[in-house]
C-alpha cells in the first residue's frame, strides 16, 4: 500500500511523520498524471499545489478552518487528502467535479469556478465566525498571481486589511493564470521573487561568518548595514503591508518545511496576513515543463508518457474563428483583439503572433476589457473582445452602459456558449442569450457551421454604431449544411411552407441547426410538413422571420440557452404583437444549473432530444388540426435528415 492510499482525511495526513512528505507529493504527482491523463481535467496547475496543499491541511483544521479555492481548478490535490481518491470519472456524469463541490465534502466550501472570488469569500467567513463568537476559527484562502488581476481581488482585500479578523490569504505564485499573468501586480509580484536572492546573500555572509575571516565578516556586515536599502529596492512588500497585511514570503512552495513553517507562523498571527508561495506549474511532470506550460493548463486525454493529446479529427469552432479574425485584420488596421487571461482558449494566439501590437491581454477582468473596448472604439478602433460565454456574467453593467449607451461598435465572440459539459454549472454558456436580449441596440448571431461563422464575423464587425455578439459552443464544427435560400437576415433550410401547406415553422439557434433537422426527417416521416429556418441574428427579432411564422399553423424553436428571455420567447413575443395566435413551442434549457455530463447526454435530459422534440411537435399537430397523424412507426425510429427528404422547388438554389 502506497501512502496516498493510507490518507483517508486530513487527520491522517497531520500522523505522517514530516520526513515522508516528499514521498507523499511524489506519489500524488504520479497518480495526478495518470489519473487526469486517463479523463482530461487540471493537470497543470494541481501538479504545482501539491505541497502547499499537503501543507495546508496539515496545519489547519478543516472544515473547522475554512479553506477557499479560488477558481478551484487546483483542487485534485485537496480532494485527494481529504478521502476522494477515485479518479475514475473525473468531470463526469456521477463522478467527481472538476471543481470543489459542497455535495461531494464538507471540506469543500466554494465550488463557483469563476476566478478572483476566493477573498471577498473568505471576508463574508471571517464576518461570520467574529459575529458568531467563533473567534478560534481561521479562513484560508488560496488564490493564484493571475487571480489577483481581477479587480474584485483587490475590493475584497481593501476590507479583509481594514479588519483584524484571522484571514490568511495565501497567493500562490506561478507567474501565469491559463497564460502569463500580466500588468502591474505581475511585475511586483516578480520583484518579490528577487527577496530570494537577497536571502542567499545573507545566507552566504552568514556562513562565511561563522568560518572566520576578513573577506566574511566583512561581506556579512556590508549587507546588514544595507539591509533597508535593499529590501526596498528587491522585496517591496509595503504594497501589502501598508495595508495593514502581515507579508510573509516569498516561501519555496515545493519545500514541504518552508511552507508548513510559514502556514503556521500566518496561522500565529491571528489578523490578515499574506503568505506569497513560489511554485511551479506542471510540477515534477516532463512534458509539461520542456513544452509550454499553459498547454498543460487543462488537457483532454493524453499519452502519460509523452504528454501528446489523443488524435482529434475536424475542426473547432474555436479554430475557425481563429483563422478568419486574422484575415479580417489583414485588411482594417483598425482591428483589435482583447482577451481576458485566455488568449489562446478563445482562438487570439494566431491574431496576435500576426499583430502582436493590436491584441491585449488584460487579465481576469472581463469589465475592465468591456470598457476598455469601449474606449478603443472611441478612439476610432473596433475592438474584437473574445470571452468564454459564462464569463460574459461578469461584464453585463459594461456591456450596458459602458458599451451599449455610447454606442460603441465592439464585437463580442462568445466561445462554449450553450452547454459545455464536463466543467459544470458555473461553465455552462446558457445566460448569454437572455441577458444580451435586454441591452437596447444589441445584435446577437448564432453561425450553426463555419461557412456562416465567419460570413456572420464578417457582418459583426462591419456595425460600428452598436454591439454586436457572434456566440458558438464548444467542439467541433459540424459539415457546411447549405440554405435554400434567405428570408431577411434568415436561411430557410428545408421548406418552404407557403408553396406546400406545411404545418410547422421550426426555428433552431446556431449549434442546434444539425439537430433540429433530424427532428424534420422524423416529422416527415409522420406526415407532418415542416420549414425549417436558421434565424441567423437571433437579436433583435427579424420581422421576415415574424411573417414566415404568420403562414404557419405551428411554430417550433430550439435553442441551448434559457427559455426565459430566449429567443423563442421573443419570437412568441413578436407574434402576440401582430395579433397572431400560432402557438409556439419552446424547446430550450431549464431555468436550472445544470450538472457536469457530456454535452450531447445534456441537451436530451432537457428535452432537446431530436425523438423527443420530433414527438411533442407530432402530439401538438395532432390536437391542434383535430386530424390522425399517421403513425405507423414512432418518431424516435423515424428517417434521419440524410434519408433524401425532397426539397420544394419555389426557392431557387442561392
Amino acid at each position: 500500500m502506497g501512502l496516498l492510499e493510507t490518507i483517508q482525511g486530513p487527520e491522517d495526513l497531520k500522523a505522517l511523520p514530516a520526513e515522508r512528505l516528499p514521498a507523499l507529493a511524489a506519489e500524488v504527482r504520479d497518480f495526478l498524471v495518470a489519473a487526469v491523463s486517463r479523463t482530461g481535467g487540471h493537470l497543470g496547475p494541481n501538479l504545482g499545489v501539491v505541497e502547499l496543499t499537503i501543507g495546508l491541511h496539515r496545519v489547519f483544521d478543516s472544515p473547522r478552518d475554512r479553506l477557499v479555492f479560488d477558481t478551484g481548478h487546483q483542487s485534485y490535490v485537496h480532494k485527494l487528502l481529504t478521502g476522494r481518491q477515485d479518479f475514475s470519472r473525473l468531470r463526469e456524469a456521477g463522478g467527481l467535479s472538476g471543481y470543489p463541490a459542497r455535495a461531494e465534502s464538507e471540506h469543500d466550501v466554494v465550488e463557483n469556478s469563476h476566478a478572483s472570488t476566493s477573498l471577498s469569500w473568505a471576508d463574508g467567513l471571517a464576518k461570520a465566525f467574529e459575529l458568531r463568537g467563533e473567534t478560534d476559527r481561521r479562513v484560508v484562502a488560496v488564490i493564484g498571481d493571475g487571480a489577483l488581476t481581477g479587480g474584485m481581488a483587490w475590493e475584497a482585500l481593501n476590507n479583509i486589511a481594514a479588519a483584524n479578523r484571522p484571514v490568511i490569504v495565501v497567493v500562490n505564485d506561478n507567474e501565469r493564470s491559463y497564460a502569463p499573468t500580466i500588468g502591474g501586480m505581475a511585475s511586483h509580484l516578480a520583484t518579490l521573487r528577487t527577496t530570494r536572492e537577497y536571502e542567499k546573500l545573507m545566507d552566504w555572509g552568514k556562513r562565511s561568518l561563522g568560518r572566520g575571516g576578513v573577506p566574511g565578516r566583512l561581506a556579512y556586515e556590508t549587507l546588514h548595514g544595507m539591509k533597508r536599502g535593499i529590501k526596498d529596492i528587491v522585496a517591496p512588500q509595503g504594497l501589502f503591508e501598508d495595508l495593514g497585511l502581515k507579508y510573509v514570503g516569498p516561501v519555496d512552495g515545493h519545500d514541504t518545511d518552508a511552507v508548513e513553517h510559514a502556514l503556521r507562523r500566518a496561522r500565529s498571527f491571528g489578523g490578515p496576513v499574506i503568505v506569497h508561495v513560489i511554485t511551479q506549474k506542471g510540477r515534477g511532470y516532463q512534458p509539461a515543463l520542456a513544452d509550454d506550460a499553459d498547454h498543460f493548463h487543462a488537457v483532454g486525454v493524453i499519452d502519460p508518457e509523452t504528454g501528446e493529446a489523443q488524435a482529434t479529427s475536424g475542426a473547432s469552432w474555436t479554430s475557425v474563428f481563429a483563422d478568419e479574425v486574422v484575415e479580417i485584420a489583414a485588411t482594417r488596421r483598425d482591428v483589435v483583439g482583447i482577451t481576458a487571461a485566455m488568449r489562446i482558449p478563445v482562438g487570439l494566439e494566431k491574431f496576435a503572433q500576426a499583430f502582436p501590437e493590436r491584441v491585449f491581454d488584460v487579465g481576469i477582468a472581463e469589465q475592465h476589457a468591456l470598457t476598455s473596448a469601449a474606449g478603443m472604439a472611441a478612439g476610432g478602433l473596433h475592438p474584437v473582445v473574445a470571452v468564454y460565454a459564462t464569463f460574459l456574467n461578469r461584464a453585463f453593467d459594461q456591456l450596458l452602459l459602458d458599451v451599449a449607451l455610447h454606442r460603441a461598435g465592439v464585437t463580442l465572440v462568445l466561445d462554449r456558449a450553450g452547454v459545455t459539459g464536463p466543467d459544470g454549472p458555473s461553465h455552462h454558456g446558457v445566460w448569454d442569450l437572455a441577458m444580451c436580449r435586454l441591452v437596447p441596440g444589441l445584435r446577437l448571431a448564432a453561425p450553426r457551421d463555419a461557412p456562416t461563422l465567419r460570413e456572420e464575423l464578417r457582418e459583426a464587425v462591419a456595425v460600428e454604431d452598436a454591439p454586436t455578439v457572434v456566440r458558438y459552443s464548444k467542439g467541433k464544427v459540424p459539415a457546411p449544411i447549405p440554405a435554400i435560400a434567405r428570408v431577411g437576415h434568415a436561411d430557410v433550410l428545408e421548406g418552404p411552407a407557403w408553396a406546400t401547406g406545411d404545418d410547422v415553422l421550426l426555428v433552431a439557434v446556431g449549434s442546434l441547426v444539425p439537430r433540429a433537422l433530424d427532428v424534420a426527417a422524423r416529422l416527415r416521416a409522420h406526415g407532418v410538413g415542416v420549414t425549417v429556418v436558421d434565424p441567423r441574428w437571433v437579436v433583435p427579432v427579424d420581422e421576415a422571420l415574424v411573417d414566415l411564422a404568420l403562414g404557419h399553423r405551428h411554430v417550433a424553436v430550439l435553442e441551448d440557452g434559457c427559455e426565459v428571455g430566449g429567443f423563442g420567447w421573443a419570437l412568441a413575443a413578436r407574434l402576440r404583437e401582430r395579433h397572431c395566435l400560432t402557438p409556439v413551442h419552446v424547446f430550450a434549457l431549464p431555468q436550472e444549473f445544470l450538472d457536469v455530463g457530456e454535452r450531447g447526454a445534456i441537451l436530451d435530459e432537457a428535452g432537446l432530444a431530436p425523438q423527443d422534440v420530433a414527438r411533442a411537435i407530432v402530439e401538438a399537430v395532432a390536437q391542434g388540426s383535430g386530424q390522425q397523424v399517421r403513425s405507423s412507426e414512432d418518431p424516435e425510429d423515424a428517417a434521419s435528415p440524410t434519408s433524401g427528404v425532397p426539397r420544394s422547388e419555389e426557392f431557387p438554389s442561392r
